[in-house]
């Protein structure tokens, strides 16, 4: 007789079979959307906008939650969608879903359905304003088209528009080109005549050249000390003296009470003059 334990009572019992055969629980549909979610970095808001699906449904889906879908159709839509957009496959959730609500639904365009679901743009109506602007601009220029015809056939009064020639008998302003300056001229008698004779007037003109100038009064106050482009004049008048220094006296015609210097001045010679009233003569 064995008083051991009987080979019955060596095998293991029958729930302890059931553990070790159950399979690890796998997630729930929403739970595996989120996981995924987290894992690759994104907020509800973000998928939200990726996806169009409004965060209120994405928030329900996550908690697994799906009458907020407004049916079967429409859940499968969502849940496909989200998948993708954290790159779950979707098919394995899709017949998870089908396991936990009943199977397959009868074949009806997902899409479509799902679609209405999305957040889609407002419907704008016609732009009636923008049409009657156009209407108002075409009536105008109608009307301007038929009155310039008319006054075209009536012979009146014709505007003269830019390349087209006025009739006959019609006056028009001729417009006037502008002119370039004219040099100014040497001065003359009457110029000579018009100098003052109780003060003395002095005008340099770089005629042949720029050059540089100084011009002082009687008491030494300095008029001008720049240089003088070729064509350029400057005047200067005092009551009794005018000192200059020219820095290259080739280069200007002098006249003093209005009579030209006839110096004979050489090109890059510096002159160092004064003029006095009366009769031009160097100091």
């Amino acid at each position: 007789m064995s008083i051991g334990n009987s080979p019955e009572d060596e095998r293991p019992f029958e729930d302890e079979r059931v553990e070790e055969d159950r399979e690890p629980a796998r997630p729930s549909i929403g739970r595996a959307l989120q996981q995924a979610r987290n894992a690759a970095g994104l907020t509800v808001d973000d998928i939200s906008s990726a996806t169009r699906v409004r965060m209120n449904i994405v928030h329900a889906i996550e908690a697994d939650d799906f009458t907020v879908c407004g049916g079967d159709v429409y859940a499968r839509g969502h849940i496909r969608t989200l998948a993708k957009a954290v790159h779950l496959d979707p098919a394995p959730l899709l017949a998870q879903y089908g396991d936990e609500h009943g199977g397959r639904p009868a074949p009806t365009p997902a899409a479509p359905l799902f679609e209405a679901e999305r957040i889609r743009p407002e419907r704008r109506g016609p732009n009636w304003t923008a049409a009657m602007v156009a209407a108002i601009v075409a009536v105008i220029g109608f009307v301007g088209f038929t009155m310039f015809q008319g006054g075209d056939e009536g012979g009146g009064e014709t505007n003269v528009a830019e390349g087209s020639t006025p009739t006959a008998g019609a006056s028009s302003p001729t417009p006037k080109s502008k002119k370039p300056a004219d040099p100014k001229p040497e001065p003359s008698d009457s110029a000579i005549a018009a100098a003052p004779q109780d003060k003395v007037t002095v005008r340099v003109s770089a005629a042949d050249g720029r050059s540089w100038i100084s011009a002082k009064d009687h008491s030494g106050r300095l008029l001008f000390d720049g240089v003088l482009k070729q064509g350029d004049s400057k005047t200067f008048q005092d009551s009794s003296k005018v000192h200059l220094v020219l820095g290259d006296a080739g280069a200007i015609d002098l006249f003093v009470n209005g009579k030209k210097i006839e110096d004979d001045f050489q090109p890059g010679s510096v002159e160092r003059l004064t003029y006095t009233k009366g009769d031009p003569e160097a100091g």
